[in-house]
C-alpha cells in the first residue's frame, strides 16, 4: 500500500456540479483543494437546468456568473399548462419590475454541460486547485488529525486534513457515514434531452421561440420545455409516473408507458414526444433529509447531503449554495472540522425544507380529476408578479457567512 508523503490540506471527492464548484469555492477562500473523480476525463451527461436567483447569486459568488451567462437563456416568464386541456394555468413574470424589486440575480436556464465547463474551466486556471480524474474512492479512514482515502484502481492511499464528499446521490463515503440506506426510488422516470430549436414544429414551433420555461401539468406526468444555449437548442423533459415499477427489476419506465400515459394529452404536447430523446431514461430518486452532513473531518456536499426530486429545479441550485457557504465557512474557521460543523449547521435546514418541498409540489403538478381542477381554479388567480409562495426558495436565508461554531 503506497501512502502520500505529506497531505493535502483539502480533497473534494466527486467531478460534478457540486464538486466542482466546492474545489472552487474551497481555493477562493484561500486553501489548497485536491479534487479526485472518478471518470478517466471530466464531463457532464443530461441536459438543460434551471438556474434561480439564488444560483445565479452563488455563481457570482463563485466568480463564474459572467461566463455562464454568455450562453444561458434569460427567459421571460414561466409557466403553467394543462398538459390535458392545452390552457394556461398561471404564469410568474421573470423579467419585470416585481421581478428585479424582489431578486437582485436573474433567472437563468443553461446546458448542464455548459454550467460544468464554466466551473471546470474556473477551477483550472486557479493555482490552488489541483484535479485528477480515474480515481474510485473505495472507502475512507479517519482519525483527530487526517482522512485517509482508498481508491479501486490502485493501492496508493491519499491523505487530507479533509474531505468533503460530493459524489452525488449514491455517494459510498454517505453511505458509511450515515448508514441510511439506499435512496428513494419515487417510481417516476424521466426521459429528456435538448435539439436544435428549428426542428421544433406544429403546435411546439410558437412555444419554441417565446423564450419561456414551459411546464405542462398533467396526471402523473409532466413535460418541461425551455431554450438553452443562447436559443440554439431546446431542451424538453417528459416525465412519468411508472405502473410497472418493481425494486428488483429494470423493466419499468419504458418508451410504451411513456406514450401511453401521455395519449390522453394536448395536440401541442403531442407534437413533442417525437422529438423528446428516448436514448436513455433516468429514474427518479431521492432521500428523506438526514440530521447530519458533518461526520468529523468529512462533510457532505449537494446531491451526497440533500439529493431531491427535480419538481422546484433546486438539485444544482442547492449544491452551490452549499459550494459558496462551505468556503465562507472555511474563511471563518481555521479548522477545517470546525468549518465543516458551521456551514451544515448553516444549510441543512433550508436544504431538508426544500427536498421534503420538491415532494409536494410533484404531488400537485400531477394531480388528476377534482384534485387538477381545483388546482387550476387557485392557481388562475395568482399575478404574474406574485412571488410569495417561491420567494423562500429562490433566496437564501441569508448571507452565506458561517454560523459560529456551537452555536444555533
Amino acid at each position: 500500500m503506497r501512502s502520500t508523503s505529506s497531505p493535502h490540506p483539502i480533497i473534494v471527492v466527486g467531478g460534478g456540479i457540486g464538486g466542482l464548484a466546492a474545489a472552487l469555492a474551497i481555493a477562493r477562500s484561500g486553501r489548497g483543494v485536491t479534487l479526485v473523480e472518478q471518470a478517466a476525463r471530466f464531463g457532464e451527461i443530461g441536459a438543460g437546468l434551471q438556474l434561480a436567483p439564488n444560483a445565479s447569486l452563488a455563481l457570482e459568488e463563485l466568480g463564474v456568473l459572467a461566463e455562464v451567462r454568455r450562453t444561458a437563456v434569460a427567459p421571460h416568464r414561466l409557466v403553467m399548462m394543462d398538459a390535458l386541456s392545452g390552457d394556461q394555468i398561471t404564469e410568474l413574470d421573470l423579467r419585470g419590475d416585481a421581478y428585479r424589486a424582489r431578486f437582485a440575480h436573474p433567472y437563468l436556464v443553461t446546458h448542464r454541460t455548459d454550467l460544468h465547463a464554466a466551473l471546470l474551466a474556473a477551477c483550472r486556471a486557479h493555482p490552488a486547485v489541483t484535479l485528477r480524474t480515474g480515481h474510485t474512492v473505495t472507502h475512507a479512514e479517519q482519525d483527530a488529525s487526517e482522512v485517509r482515502l482508498h481508491f479501486a484502481e490502485s493501492t496508493e492511499v491519499l491523505r487530507a486534513g479533509a474531505v468533503v464528499a460530493a459524489d452525488g446521490l449514491h455517494s459510498r463515503l454517505r453511505s458509511a457515514l450515515a448508514g441510511d440506506g439506499e435512496p428513494v426510488c419515487s417510481r417516476y422516470v424521466a426521459y429528456r434531452g435538448a435539439l436544435p430549436t428549428e426542428r421544433m414544429t406544429g403546435h411546439m414551433s410558437r412555444h419554441a421561440a417565446s423564450e419561456a420555461v414551459m411546464v405542462w401539468a398533467g396526471p402523473r406526468m409532466h413535460l418541461v420545455q425551455y431554450p438553452v444555449r443562447r436559443g440554439e437548442l431546446y431542451n424538453q423533459v417528459a416525465v412519468f409516473e411508472s405502473d410497472r415499477y418493481t425494486p428488483d427489476s429494470d423493466d419499468w419506465g419504458t418508451e410504451a408507458e411513456l406514450e401511453a400515459r401521455f395519449t390522453d394529452a394536448c395536440p401541442a404536447v403531442r407534437d413533442a414526444l417525437p422529438l423528446i430523446s428516448r436514448d436513455r431514461r433516468w429514474p427518479l430518486y431521492d432521500r428523506l433529509p438526514i440530521d447530519t452532513w458533518a461526520h468529523g473531518r468529512i462533510v457532505l456536499l449537494g446531491d451526497a447531503a440533500h439529493p431531491m426530486l427535480q419538481y422546484l429545479a433546486q438539485g444544482a441550485c442547492q449544491a452551490l449554495e452549499d459550494a459558496v457557504a462551505l468556503g465562507h465557512a472555511l474563511e471563518q474557521f481555521a479548522d477545517a472540522g470546525d468549518a465543516f460543523t458551521a456551514y451544515a449547521r448553516r444549510r441543512q435546514e433550508r436544504a431538508a425544507r426544500i427536498q421534503t418541498n420538491a415532494r409536494r409540489f410533484g404531488e400537485i403538478c400531477h394531480l388528476e380529476g377534482m384534485g387538477a381542477t381545483l388546482r387550476n381554479t387557485l392557481l388562475r388567480s395568482r399575478s404574474p408578479q406574485d412571488f410569495d409562495d417561491i420567494s423562500w426558495v429562490w433566496t437564501p436565508a441569508a448571507p452565506y457567512h458561517a454560523v459560529p461554531a456551537g452555536s444555533a
